[in-house]
């Protein structure tokens, strides 16, 4: 019998999971190009998922449900109210896009889109290595088919097939070392994992093998160094609408599972798995930002920007505990930290991939950098808002990409290790080679000729959202106060249970 417990704590997904059925179904009988119906239902039903997991997150209540297999907290709720905002801004740029680009025959974008949600939610309140699993699968065997979605592309079918068999080959990865480590423990559940390793009844050697090849994994889903290789390939060969997805709430779902294995489960191994997180964020610091700057290509740029920014968010992940002992402040610092970073990053990426879709029109991408020449010229107003992006992304101040990494290289001095300080510095130092490449695009943008003058329009809840979210990257790094005591308190009341 399940208790009313176990409903609760999932009744978000199971109202998204109901309503991309309804969706797919309504959609069998809508003839119109731009899928009016179909939009409006979907982003009708995502505004109330958003609004369900903000109300779960307020409360700061933490259940367990399905016989401890799925955990609802604040740090996983605020994950999943983030997430649904990002796939719905992300429809809100793309729409147009993708109808100009008969990628709207069917419903299979909104669909597909709401599917790898619900795999994002199924992995954020996950408890045990199955139900991870089940929903790492399911997102990532939707964001296969959404890159594949425009079926006349060569490029976007041959992105879907790297993702595809690199994807593969890191589940295998991810699966086998969630294996070995059920094997040394007995247990998939993650809270008994961590008790029985916290025991140390274990051979230590199986369980670092497992954790060699789950971090493994984990590091082709948030795509580090070297583990890297799909995300130029794919960001650059998806359609845009759907590099925007794949570089957004993906990116929050991936940082959700590292939390559930490496901190709620295997904590006790963290001298290990935070030298590992070392090496792949001085490789992803590395490739990342000396990569970029050889780049054209605008979309494939944002992917080498993505490999470096992921190393800054590892930084902050493998500050937590120093010298083998688990502060309560440390870990609060280390990864709230991490946390904020990531959702900033997640929201100034959303805005600079919706100037790129907003300059597309029908036959042309408009993702090189050259495309962008002289927009100031053409328009003050988006020009403004790439170039804020880029001035966030490259740790500019006042803007909030320059708090995040200040509250990343804080945690990481705060340890007070000799290696975690020079760790920070070797992080400014490629901060400032990847600067280069961000500021290359503001420069086209503002001291380079036009190269056409065709006029660009897009509707008016395009250009209202987009103006928006350039603000927010703006308020947010001269008031960044609220979101990091809201990451921060999420945080406790995650590592309190």
């Amino acid at each position: 019998m399940i208790d009313n417990i176990s409903w609760l704590a999932i009744y978000p997904e199971i109202v998204l999971l109901v309503m991309a059925c309804v969706v797919a179904l309504v959609d069998l009988g809508v003839k119109s190009r731009q899928r009016t119906l179909t939009y409006a239902l979907t982003m009708l039903t995502l505004a109330v998922v958003a609004a369900l997991q903000a109300l779960y997150a307020s409360g700061g209540n933490t259940l367990y449900g399905w016989g401890n297999m799925v955990v609802s907290d604040a740090m996983g709720n605020w994950l999943k109210c983030f997430s649904t905002v990002a796939v719905m801004v992300t429809l809100v740029y793309g729409r147009g896009y993708a109808a100009d680009r008969d990628m709207l025959r069917g419903g299979d974008l909104f669909s597909l889109s709401m599917l790898s949600l619900l795999g994002m939610f199924v992995m954020t309140s996950a408890n045990n290595f199955l139900v991870l699993y089940l929903g790492l699968e399911l997102l990532t065997l939707s964001s296969y088919a959404l890159v594949a979605l425009r079926r006349d592309s060569p490029l976007a079918t041959e992105a879907a097939m790297k993702y595809f068999v690199l994807g593969a080959m890191a589940s295998g990865f991810l699966l086998y070392g969630l294996s070995m480590i059920y094997g040394a423990t007995g247990s998939l559940d993650i809270g008994q994992v961590f008790k029985a390793i916290n025991a140390g009844q274990i051979r230590h050697q199986v369980l670092v093998f497992g954790l060699v090849f789950v971090v493994a994994g984990l590091a082709f889903k948030l795509g580090a160094v070297p583990f890297h290789m799909w995300v130029p390939d794919v960001y650059q060969g998806a359609p845009s609408v759907i590099t925007l997805f794949l570089g957004s709430a993906p990116e929050l779902a991936a940082f959700a599972i590292v939390i559930r294995l490496l901190v709620d489960g295997l904590l006790p191994l963290a001298i290990d798995w935070q030298q590992m997180l070392a090496v792949l964020a001085i490789g992803s610091l590395l490739v990342g930002n000396i990569a970029g700057i050889v780049q054209t290509n605008l979309k494939r740029m944002l992917a080498y920007s993505t490999i470096g920014q992921m190393g800054f968010v590892m930084l902050g992940l493998l500050s937590g505990v120093v010298h083998g002992n688990a502060d309560a402040v440390a870990l609060e610092n280390a990864y709230s930290s991490a946390m904020f970073y990531i959702v900033t990053y997640v929201l100034t990426f959303m805005a600079a991939m919706g100037v790129i879709l907003l300059l597309a029109r029908e036959g042309f991408e408009s993702d090189e950098i050259a495309d962008f020449a002289g927009l100031n010229q053409r328009s003050p107003l988006y020009a403004g808002v790439m170039a804020v992006c880029m001035f966030s992304l490259a740790g500019i101040p006042p803007l909030v990409g320059f708090y995040a990494k200040l509250s990343v290289l804080q945690a990481l001095v705060a340890s007070g290790q000799g290696f975690h300080i020079g760790l920070a510095v070797f992080a400014v130092v490629m901060s400032l080679i990847g600067a280069f490449y961000y500021l290359r695009v503001v420069k086209v943008m503002y001291f380079d000729a036009p190269v056409t003058s065709v006029p660009f329009s897009a509707p008016l809840q395009v250009r209202v959202v987009l103006t928006l979210n350039g603000a927010l990257v703006l308020v947010l790094g001269l008031l960044p106060g609220g979101l990091m005591t809201l990451c921060a308190d999420a945080v406790v009341r995650a590592l309190a249970t």
